[in-house]
């Protein structure tokens, strides 16, 4: 039985307890159906996504080689446990560590990019003997016991159940924490800081460091050059788990396969979830480094999920790589990146007295919005939220996150709808300047 959704009521807001909000005064807009960019409303009112519901839906919305892949799975094998052996698990996994650095050798799934920050951890810990984490306070990593506690933002604070965690300052050169005037300086004194973090917490309790390659939800913030370099050679130098999060900025958001492509970066651990499938079905992994994978040849592993490897999670990633391969959409990301939405939000920075910053590369940027360009000072959350309703107002599904708006379309988005979403931020903008 199909759900109908012609009829006139939606039980959602009363029945559903949605995540990160209180609860009485929801009223969410109901979605009725997606096609690549667009989702239209139960009202039958058209959006362009400019936001991926969750920066997941890279291939776009409704994929048919993604929608055939899950139908083509189900009538074979619904599902199997995950101690059992499945050839679209094995396939999925080649295809995931083909676009893997050199010396990555095996996949462990999870359902989503929380479980799978939570076994790296696991791994890194188990491996090293260690306890002790090091992420920044700039950083997302899931709503999980030790993914939440990794996390630096304020969602941490009302979670922090899990042991062994510590927090340092990342990079971010417009809001610098190390007074630098240029990015290879931010670089510079961010790395020194780590150091000093590192010596502090003592190296021999350090387990891992945990970055999310380019942290997302905290900005949409690139590394500046010859930091994860830096933070690669550190962990080096004290047997320390590199672990890149690369749950939101991999498969194609940044116009590379994965983000640290850009940077020449290979770390021990890579976490993954959202666009590895386009979220069609929850799923997320690990990519583990060979040494690591080794070292559990003959220890047990203590982990497991019922829902690991997932047929119909796999099958959905095997539609969604190969069509991904197969119609050159990382690639069109990187285009659409550098010709399209670049150009074209410098131009808005330009002529807008709200945008302190653009930065960004891929279909993966932020446009950082300011009362005073002078001062930096951010826009109000009152302002914020009059733009928020200005721009779904204007027929866009926006991502917003403190005082940023993130242009984060899926990776399918052509010229015209690039230009199109531009021109609804300059309308909406101006509005509210």
């Amino acid at each position: 039985m199909s759900v109908d959704n012609s009829e006139p009521v939606m039980h959602d807001p009363a029945m559903v307890f949605h995540s990160w909000s209180a609860q009485a005064a929801l009223a969410p807009l109901e979605l009725v159906s997606a096609q690549g960019v667009h989702v239209q409303d139960a009202a039958g009112r058209d959006y362009l996504d400019f936001s991926s519901m969750l920066v997941n839906v890279n291939i776009g919305h409704q994929h048919p080689r993604v929608i055939q892949a899950i139908k083509g799975q189900a009538d074979a094998l619904a599902t199997v446990g995950p101690a059992f052996g499945s050839r679209v698990r094995g396939e999925a996994a080649r295809l995931i560590l083909e676009r893997a650095p050199g010396g990555f050798g095996k996949v462990f799934f999870t359902n989503g990019g929380a479980d799978a920050n939570e076994n790296a951890i696991r791994m890194a810990r188990l491996t090293t003997g260690r306890d002790k984490v090091l992420s920044t306070y700039r950083s997302y990593h899931g709503n999980t016991g030790a993914a939440i506690v990794a996390t630096g933002d304020w969602r941490r604070m009302p979670n922090e159940f899990a042991r062994g965690h510590a927090h340092f300052f990342g990079p971010y050169a417009y809001r610098s924490e190390f007074w630098s005037d240029s990015p290879e300086q931010e670089s510079e004194r961010a790395l020194q800081h780590l150091r000093r973090i590192i010596e502090a917490e003592g190296p021999a309790t350090i387990a891992a460091v945990l970055l999310e390659t380019i942290p997302g939800t905290a900005g949409i913030l690139p590394p500046p050059p010859g930091y994860l370099a830096g933070v690669r050679e550190l962990t080096h130098q004290h047997g320390i788990v590199m672990i890149l999060d690369e749950v939101m900025a991999g498969f194609g958001r940044t116009g590379a396969w994965l983000a640290l492509d850009n940077y020449g970066v290979v770390p021990d651990l890579i976490t993954f979830a959202k666009g590895v499938n386009s979220g069609y079905v929850p799923v997320g992994g690990v990519m583990i480094s060979e040494p690591i994978a080794k070292a559990f040849d003959e220890r047990v592993f203590p982990g497991g999920l019922t829902y690991s490897g997932h047929p119909l999670a796999m099958g959905s990633i095997v539609g969604a790589l190969t069509a991904m391969a197969d119609e050159g959409i990382v690639e069109n990301a990187a285009r659409i990146g550098t010709e399209v939405l670049g150009p074209g939000l410098a131009a808005l920075a330009e002529e807008s007295a709200l945008i302190g910053e653009v930065r960004g590369l891929g279909v993966f940027w932020a446009m950082e919005l300011v009362a005073d360009k002078e001062t930096r000072a951010p826009l109000p959350a009152d302002r914020m939220a009059r733009i928020k309703s200005g721009l779904i107002g204007a027929g866009m599904l926006p991502f917003v996150q403190d005082n940023r708006i993130h242009v984060v379309p899926p990776c399918v988005i052509t010229d015209d709808e690039a230009r199109a979403g531009l021109a609804i931020y300059r309308e909406v903008l101006a509005a509210n300047a």
